[in-house]
């Protein structure tokens, strides 16, 4: 009877793996929920992808909520016309690209850690001197800067699009294809034909004023003299006188 309860309590006893994998997982589905809950997407409790860039994401939210509380932000459209123009990027296309990677939301959280308006990477961030990626103006001028980057360095609007999303290190003279990228640049094109100011309407070709000719001169017509004085009656001839002898 011992041996036979010894080996129901053997059976019973839990592997060990089963005590320190919910330590394990316990962190990781806590930091997922809470980036999905603060940052507005959608993450997986269970994705161990981005961890360390999550969790500073989370940090710099936390940081910055408080502030955000008291005082708000303002509209976004003024300051992306301000930080195009201050930055010489092509009218409307920071806009599109900020509605493509939060959809104008401030405080949004990727679920891989990207941050704010412009969705910074927090190595991205630390390398524009963005302190806090959640606040607008600092966010939004570090994206046109990096963006006007990529511009002056591939001179092309696909490529500069592409290197914004996928770094340009993976940028080789075409759209990388990793199964984000190449859907990515498409949605930020169609996007900027909403945003772009439409091109200036051609002025109509001017009609040039047809030269009319030139009338010719008249000579001035010659007085005629008076019909009396044309021609003057001849006198006639006094008549000879007959002399008589």
């Amino acid at each position: 009877m011992g041996r036979k309860r010894a080996a129901r309590r053997e059976g019973m006893t839990v592997p060990g793996w089963a005590w320190w994998l919910p330590c394990v997982l316990a962190p990781v589905v806590l930091l997922n929920v809470a980036v999905a809950w603060f940052g507005n997407s959608f993450v997986s409790p269970l994705s161990f992808s981005f961890l360390e860039a999550k969790a500073g994401a989370l940090r710099a939210y936390l940081a910055h909520r408080p502030s955000c509380l008291v005082e708000g932000h303002a509209p976004l459209e003024p300051v992306i016309d301000a930080a195009e123009r201050r930055h010489r990027l092509p009218p409307g296309l920071l806009r599109a690209l900020v509605q493509v990677e939060s959809e104008t939301r401030v405080h949004r959280i990727s679920p891989a850690g990207a941050m704010g308006p412009g969705q910074l990477m927090p190595g991205t961030a630390a390398m524009l001197g963005v302190k806090d990626p959640f606040d607008p103006e600092p966010a939004i001028d570090g994206s046109a800067r990096y963006l006007a980057q990529q511009l002056r360095r591939f001179g092309d609007v696909r490529l500069a699009v592409a290197a914004y999303n996928a770094g340009p290190g993976s940028v080789n003279g075409r759209v990388p294809r990793n199964g984000e990228t190449e859907f990515y640049v498409p949605k930020v094109l169609a996007a900027w034909e909403l945003t772009r100011p439409p091109p200036p309407r051609k002025a109509p070709p001017a009609v040039k004023p047809v030269a009319k000719p030139k009338p010719k001169p008249v000579a001035p017509a010659r007085s005629k003299a008076p019909a009396s004085a044309a021609k003057e009656p001849k006198k006639p001839a006094a008549p000879a006188e007959n002399g008589r002898s």
